[in-house]
């Protein structure tokens, strides 16, 4: 469900020497994510749709990161001279333009192109995928939140159409539906920012809410120390809570579903317990290296997550 941009850490440096096949490029990203983006068990129709959503979301984000090769394929693609591609901002227009074309006639980008059978077939609207778009174009221009409420808007545009574009491939949206699924997004979501804090840093980004740091007492300087401070990993549980919170609530989304479906949301609830867990596993030490969840918790937490007793 989401994030399908969840495993920029596992990304290969094939993904910033990006000069042959962008498609497959970008395609091959998948099997570095942490979670599977399309699993076996799916029936192959779903499988050909999420990877096609897949590889929009990836690409979107390897824009928004910065993680193309100057005047690649892709910018070229995207008709974009390699002195215009030197900004973001001009790509990510580009693309958004590029977009519209999956809607109303014939897109340039061979992954949009890959999309357009899916948009049709499942009936998608634009607005989920310009979401994704307005999150990156929101990473170039804001880089602190000085709120969680700001910090939850910003999580609408970059976490929450994932899920939604799952429930429209599988045909099994209803509000009832979207409302669980965006809190499940949103807390993954937060998850990955409390795993990513000092790769965030590197990139000039803090999702943690400003006022919470001030709350914790938390400068922007402890966050680029090796070592966890206390009142960083204070910070880091409270955070984790909520993140906690919300997939709690997003939960019955998993009953209200039934077969292969259920099984697939049920691993990302459960893929978002355990990286908590982790988390609290590792006393809240965030910035020695993002804690990460082995196979036995995992498991453990789906089968929580079927019996509906999380």
């Amino acid at each position: 469900m989401c994030r399908l941009r969840a495993g920029r850490r596992a990304v290969t440096e094939a993904g910033t020497t990006r000069t042959g096949d962008p498609e497959r490029a970008t395609l091959d990203k998948a099997a570095g994510e942490n979670f599977p983006v399309a699993p076996f068990f799916l029936p192959r129709a779903w499988r050909a749709d999420l990877m096609a959503v897949y590889g929009f979301a990836r690409l979107v984000d390897d824009i928004g990161d910065g993680d193309l090769a100057p005047g690649g394929a892709d910018a070229r693609l995207l008709g974009v001279s390699p002195e215009e591609a030197e900004d973001r901002l001009t790509l990510l227009d580009a693309f958004e333009a590029d977009l519209h074309r999956v809607f109303d006639a014939t897109p340039r980008h061979p992954l949009l192109r890959r999309l357009q059978p899916t948009v049709r077939r499942a009936g998608l609207t634009p607005e989920p995928f310009l979401g994704l778009i307005a999150a990156n174009r929101q990473d170039q221009l804001v880089k602190r939140y000085e709120t969680y409420d700001d910090l939850l808007a910003y999580c609408e545009l970059s976490a929450d159409p994932v899920g939604r574009l799952v429930l429209g491939v599988t045909g099994t949206a209803t509000p009832e539906r979207i409302r669980r699924s965006d809190a499940i997004c949103t807390a993954l979501q937060i998850v990955e920012h409390l795993q990513d804090v000092a790769e965030d840093l590197g990139r000039d980004r803090i999702y943690l809410p400003a006022a919470d740091m001030k709350r914790f007492h938390v400068q922007e300087t402890d966050l680029a120390m090796t070592a966890t401070g206390a009142s960083v990993r204070a910070l880091v549980a409270y955070e984790a809570e909520r993140a906690r919170d919300l997939l709690n609530e997003g939960a019955p989304l998993v009953g209200s579903v039934h077969g292969r479906l259920r099984l697939l949301l049920a691993g990302f609830v459960a893929g978002g317990r355990a990286a908590i867990g982790a988390i609290a596993a590792a006393e809240y030490d965030v910035l020695s290296g993002p804690p990460k969840p082995g196979k036995l918790r995992l498991l453990r937490e789906v089968g929580v997550t079927l019996r509906g007793e999380g």
